[in-house]
């Protein structure tokens, strides 16, 4: 669960650091003091997506930094699959924005990317916000949802794998059904193009031995110039190195048939003597060896020519030349062995669309068999939230292979006695939405590993003993995991097991939010307004009471 979480320079907020409990966390305050930009930070913390009008105005970069504790086995084992240590069940994740736009992310203190923050996230941090509910107006995210709750993850790997498979072999055998004047133009060129690539037999390092060669040939004069004074130097008749190396190795000897102290030096000198005497002779060598052949060089340039046109022709470097010829002509032996290739490529392909079906039935069978019983669960839950009318109806239409199967599917629902169950978009009021979407959410709540909840105002559209029941809801939930709840009502907020008060303040012509951890008697003041507004009057303060009691 969240322990800690820090935010420093994020829209209005330009310190703030909040120590979350286990059970409900409520979060209360006026509209506009700053609700949404918690959620904002725990977004940008998960890896979502910021802008850098997130950063306070003024200030260079903004910082989120978020610190989990008894994490779960499931996280354990992510970590260590990207490559982290779970520092004894805590978590800490950082990300740093700057207004230059760079991210700088961190697992543990250590570096990280926004896609490693992104696959923690769905196993850290469940957020509803407002607009989810208005997923549900979207049939196709339906089948999720019974996906989730089935335990239908691991039938709709094998499918996807089997059913991408299909896909392949499906555009290569669409791919193969062009008309017979197609296929011997193709031949045509083909043929050309790896005739001219295997009779210009390139091979790797080729260009790169013959310029260096061609270099060679082109400077003649001045590598026998600098060679021969190289010679001359070592071996020169009168100035030599060798001689004079040899005249003071001579000295040395002599001199140590009266000091023996030179003895070690002259022998120095004698060694250095043959070293360059053999310098020397691999000089000469060399000069003998130089050629001026400019009928090699005319070979080489046309050969270098013929190597830079056909790089240009076919897009690659010299080295690959080789690897493109190979290419071309395994495309032309599948166009010249055409009948037999297409004929495998059909019955593959059907072999895999059968395989893809298969798998897409069992995958069907397991999902409507879940569907009955979500639909049942999420219609007690809907039930308890207020709607004791409710009608939650999965319905199936069998489709041709697509990403998700063979189904389609919808959840269709009636919310009032003798209305015939109709497509959620055409009957849910806001309120009916918000409880819809809680009743869904407490149900894949047994079924998930996610610790945290988060709820953003998800008493939109509700009031009354409907709000009052969805706090108990939300209570319920949070028997088993930490529940963070923005919200407007006071039937909610008196339920919490932590109740944050976001409150906004101006000094100085700048706009400062703080986040404070209410006391019994802050709780009863913050409930007071919420529920009389401006002028607090002592029956809202003794209502308030009476709702902690």
């Amino acid at each position: 669960m969240i322990s800690t979480l820090y935010i420093e320079n994020i829209a209005v907020i330009e310190k703030c650091s909040i120590d979350f409990g286990g059970g409900l966390n409520v979060l209360t305050g006026e509209t506009g003091a700053g609700k949404s930009i918690i959620i904002d930070a725990i977004n940008a913390i998960m890896g979502q997506r910021t802008s850098k009008d997130m950063i306070r105005t003024g200030a260079a970069s903004a910082f989120v930094s978020i610190c989990f504790e008894n994490i779960n086995g499931v996280i354990r084992q992510k970590l260590s699959d990207l490559g982290f240590d779970d520092a004894d069940g805590e978590l800490i994740l950082q990300r740093t924005l700057s207004a230059s736009g760079r991210n700088t992310c961190k697992i543990n203190g250590r570096p990280a990317t926004l896609s490693m923050l992104r696959e923690l996230s769905v196993n850290l941090i469940n957020i509803h916000g407002q607009h989810e509910s208005y997923e549900l107006f979207s049939p196709e995210t339906h089948i999720d949802y019974i996906d989730s709750f089935g335990g239908c993850a691991g039938l709709l790997e094998d499918y996807k794998a089997k059913y991408s498979e299909y896909r392949i072999l499906q555009k290569k055998s669409d791919e193969a059904g062009f008309d017979e004047s197609e296929r011997l133009r193709e031949i045509d060129l083909l043929s050309f193009q790896t005739n001219e690539l295997y009779e210009a037999d390139v091979r790797p390092g080729e260009e790169e031995a013959l310029e260096t060669e061609r270099t060679a040939l082109m400077n003649y004069e001045k590598i026998f110039s600098l060679l021969n004074r190289a010679r001359e130097a070592l071996s020169g008749e009168e100035s030599g190195g060798l001689e004079a190396v040899d005249i003071a190795s001579s000295a040395l000897r002599s001199a140590a048939g009266y000091d023996p102290e030179y003895e070690e030096l002259g022998s120095a000198l004698t060694d250095i003597y043959y070293d360059l005497q053999d310098c020397s002779e691999r000089v000469a060598d060399l000069i003998d060896s130089l050629e001026s052949d400019p009928q090699r060089l005319e070979e080489i340039e046309e050969r270098l020519d013929l190597i830079n046109r056909l790089c240009r022709k076919y897009n690659c470097r010299g080295d690959e030349l080789a690897s493109v010829a190979d290419g071309l002509q395994a495309r032309l032996d599948e166009l010249v062995n055409y009948d037999k290739n297409r004929g495998e490529l059909i019955a593959a392909c059907e072999s895999a669309r059968l395989a893809a079906l298969e798998a897409a039935e069992k995958l069907s069978e397991k999902r409507k068999s879940a569907a009955a019983d979500f639909s049942s669960r999420v219609k007690k839950e809907m039930e308890f939230l207020n709607m004791p009318n409710v009608e939650l109806v999965p319905m199936f239409e069998q489709a041709g292979l697509s990403a998700k199967g063979i189904d389609k599917m919808e959840l269709l629902i009636s919310a009032n006695p003798g209305e015939k169950p109709r497509p959620v978009a055409k009957i849910a009021s806001g309120g009916e939405l918000s409880r819809m979407m809680l009743a869904i959410k407490t149900v894949l709540a047994s079924t998930d590993t996610v610790d945290t909840l988060i709820f953003d105002e998800v008493d939109t559209g509700i009031s009354g003993s409907a709000a009052e029941k969805v706090g108990m809801k939300l209570r319920e939930v949070s028997a088993s995991r930490q529940v963070l709840c923005v919200t407007h009502q006071a039937q909610i907020a008196a339920l919490a097991d932590s109740h944050y008060l976001i409150k906004k303040q101006f000094e100085n012509d700048r706009t400062f939010t703080d986040v404070t951890l209410l006391d019994r008697p802050g709780r009863v003041s913050e409930l007071a307004r919420i529920i009389g507004g401006v002028n607090i009057t002592q029956a809202a303060l003794s209502h308030a009471e009476d709702m902690l009691k």
